[in-house]
């Protein structure tokens, strides 16, 4: 437990601390001439122009500021301010006007602009396809040969730019894979769009009768839609290694020979440099404790939420965080080498065997390709054989390319895909990659973290009311100089107002034991029992989460008891999985009693006390062996794991690491939207093959007829197009299939949480 008495030892380590972040703030800054300094930020909340104004003039008035300006499209704020002086407080007031911020990284921030391409793609094919159809309508209608020439010249003169612009996101990669000697969905695409333009301006030029600009161009519009749908689903999952680097300081103070401290990017930290790190610093490489005695925050090794007491000759692995005290430490690895760069390498090879895994429509069109492909050959030869009119064999040919065109495969999956999103969403569920919704319908085995998943990771004190009064204020009073995760569980169990004693003369620190006040002469202690009774007296019960006592001059005053509470919807959860034919398992990094404990209330195996690496190992055996395995955790310790299943959740209360390694992200307490996102997985992946059957349904009834010349490339287009929507429409049946299918034990549809805390989960 902390506290936060003042002592000469405190002010240098917040000197420190201050003086560390300057050079941070200088490190990641850049000299424009002038006398002046710049200094990007990454601010992801902002989000209006009344963020822009309030940003812009609060940095503006800070001292030494010449210049504050936000672009609010990439939500980066670019600060000027004088060298001569001290960087400005850029990071500290945006934090105090609710915005948080971070030192803008080029590679971090950046964001794929595939999909605005794609976007103002369709809307060029849109308006194309729309203003072309128009002018097709009147020619249908009995025009003049004089106005149909103009008018097919009109149309050509719109579909020009369109192909080309709209086009060239599929011909790009038709390209690219015959150069290889490969084929994909995009070259039979590409060919049918193609061979309609060219003899639309063929027609055009030679005044004939037909001409298929608009097949061309509504095919383009078709398959943008299912383009855009896709890559919206796959964008939604980001890399979560960056997150992870970010856990990582950029540098650290260093102590050296003479005695003079330098500040080091991360980069140049080698072992047997001494480091001085102050409270509330992550530990920036593996190193050893060398002075001082601090709580550690080992969750990013454990799981474990509960500080560990770490002294002088203690090992300490990159990303922990200390909490108490200021500590010197020595390096003994290089960051290269450190825990946390291990931890990174996990889940970047993790990763890279998630992207072997090939989706449902990855796999049809491989077999799509050649067959349509075949098809279109073997007509053209054969009209031509038997006709003699290369003509007409072209225009057979073409009008068997268009009706086959993959427009209701390529809607297939992402249309079912979109609308289980927003099912998804309905519920609480945010999903981040299409593709992990087929691998979540295909998991036989879910495996829970403990901490923060089964519980939420919060110490809750038990039975405040057989509390006398007295010793619960003044327990609450000591605590309140605390940020210990029990003091403040101690702080927010006492209701009403609280008298501080006016005799109390401070409160000192004594990190991994607790708190010491002195009233007058009095001593009083609150913390570990060993410690705050006098002769180390220890006989009261301790709890799953712990126990601290209060005492007065070493004599037992009060106990606290803290449990970690249950997240709702745990047994019913795990019920409802067993109920679906899935094995349940908890994989924690906690002590094996609390994990044993937990396991055998809900009937379950356990495996306990593992690491991260053993985690990411164990899930990684179990996909070997042909199980495939959901993970649902939220810790930093999990982020491996997450990465290595096949499909992945995590609450909304995780790590930012945890949350950007799921798939899925729930914002409701309750366990429950486990089972619920299998079973909405379970349907989509239903809906999915019912639409493939229609679309490959559909080819077998058109193909033949299309080869045997019964159908026109303006009719094969408007064939194609009502096997689009046939497809959208099923998909649009997920709803009333996730209300039949909904486990009996589901709460009703909640309200979701509108701050920003529901999306992005604690910080």
């Amino acid at each position: 437990m902390t506290c936060c008495a003042p002592s000469v030892e405190f002010a240098d380590a917040r000197f420190d601390r201050h003086r560390a972040r300057n050079d941070e703030m200088l490190l990641a800054s850049h000299d424009v001439g002038e006398g002046l300094r710049q200094t990007d930020l990454s601010v992801p909340t902002i989000h209006c122009g009344g963020c822009i104004q309030k940003i812009e003039s609060t940095l503006d008035a800070l001292p030494g500021v010449e210049q504050a300006r936000v672009n609010l499209s990439t939500k980066r704020v670019t600060i000027r301010w004088r060298a001569d002086g001290a960087p400005p407080p850029l990071i500290e007031s945006l934090s105090r006007m609710g915005y948080e911020a971070h030192l803008y990284d080029a590679v971090a921030d950046s964001k794929d602009d595939t999909v605005a391409k794609l976007v103002r793609a369709l809307a060029v094919a849109g308006f194309a396809a729309s203003n072309i159809m128009l002018l097709s309508v009147s020619i249908w209608s009995g025009a003049e040969p004089a106005t149909r020439d103009l008018f097919h010249w009109i149309s050509a003169v719109i579909a020009v730019p369109a192909v080309v612009y709209c086009g060239r996101i599929f011909f790009g990669s038709a390209w690219q894979s015959l150069r290889h000697g490969q084929t994909n969905m995009d070259v039979p695409i590409s060919i049918g769009v193609l061979l309609a333009f060219g003899l639309s301006l063929y027609e055009t030029f030679n005044r004939g009768p037909h001409a298929y600009f608009d097949a061309s161009i509504t095919l383009l519009f078709f398959l943008l839609i299912g383009r855009t749908l896709d890559h919206m689903m796959r964008e939604r999952a980001r890399v979560a290694v960056k997150g992870l680097a970010r856990l990582a300081p950029r540098g650290a103070l260093i102590l050296q020979p003479d005695g003079a401290q330098i500040y080091l990017p991360l980069s140049e930290i080698r072992p047997g440099m001494t480091i001085l790190l102050t409270a509330g610093d992550r530990v920036p490489v593996d190193c050893r404790i060398l002075k001082g005695q601090s709580d550690i925050d080992c969750s990013l090794v454990s799981g474990e939420s509960i500080p560990q007491t770490a002294g002088a000759g203690s090992l300490l692995q990159a990303g922990t965080l200390s909490l108490t005290g200021p500590l010197t430490i020595v390096a003994t690895a290089a960051a290269k080498d450190s825990f946390l760069a291990e931890m990174i390498q996990m889940m970047e090879a993790a990763e890279s065997g998630r992207s072997t895994y090939r989706r449902i429509a990855d796999r049809a069109a491989r077999l799509y390709a050649p067959v349509v492909h075949v098809a279109a050959v073997v007509t053209f030869i054969g009209w031509v054989a038997a006709t003699g009119d290369v003509h007409r064999a072209l225009t057979i040919a073409i009008a068997v390319l268009i009706i086959t065109c993959p427009c209701a495969l390529g809607l297939a999956v992402p249309m079912v895909q979109v609308v289980a999103a927003r099912r998804l969403f309905e519920q609480g569920i945010m999903l981040k990659d299409g593709g992990a919704l087929e691998r979540l319908a295909e998991v036989e085995t879910v495996v829970f973290d403990k901490t923060g998943t089964l519980t939420l990771g919060e110490p809750r004190l038990v039975d405040a009311s057989t509390i006398a009064p007295d010793a619960f204020e003044l327990a609450v009073v000591i605590a309140s100089h605390s940020q210990h995760p029990y003091s403040r569980a101690l702080v927010a169990a006492h209701q009403g107002p609280v008298r501080s004693p006016t005799s109390m003369t401070g409160v000192s620190e004594y990190p991994g034991s607790g708190l010491e006040a002195r009233i007058g002469p009095t001593v009083h202690r609150l913390g570990r029992p060993e410690w705050a009774l006098a002769g180390g007296e220890a006989s009261h019960s301790v709890s799953e989460m712990g126990t601290i006592v209060l005492s007065k001059n070493g004599q037992y005053l009060a106990t606290f008891q803290f449990v970690d509470r249950l997240r709702s919807g745990v047994h019913e959860a795990v019920a409802a999985l067993a109920k679906d034919g899935l094995a349940v398992e908890v994989l924690s990094g906690d002590r094996e009693e609390a994990v044993r404990r937990l396991a055998s209330a809900l009937g379950v195996p356990h495996y306990s006390p593992v690491s991260p690496a053993d985690k990411a190992t164990h899930i990684a055996s179990m996909e070997a062996s042909g199980r495939k395995v959901l993970m649902v955790g939220d810790g930093l310790n999990d982020a491996p794991a997450l990465v290595a299943a096949h499909a992945s959740m995590a609450p909304a209360s995780a790590a930012d690491v945890g949350r950007n390694a799921a798939d899925l992200v729930f914002l409701s307490e309750s366990l429950l939207s486990v089972p619920q996102a299998v079973t909405v997985a379970r349907n989509a992946r239903r809906l999915v093959r019912e639409n493939l059957i229609i679309a490959v349904g559909y080819n077998a009834i058109a193909m033949p007829v299309a080869i045997l010349g019964y159908v026109t490339p303006l009719i094969a287009a408007v064939a194609m197009s009502l096997s689009s929507l046939i497809v959208v429409a099923n998909a649009l049946r997920l709803g009333d299939s996730r209300r039949r299918n909904q486990h009996k034990g589901d709460s009703p549809k909640r309200s979701l949480p509108s701050s920003r805390f529901a999306l992005e989960g604690r910080k």
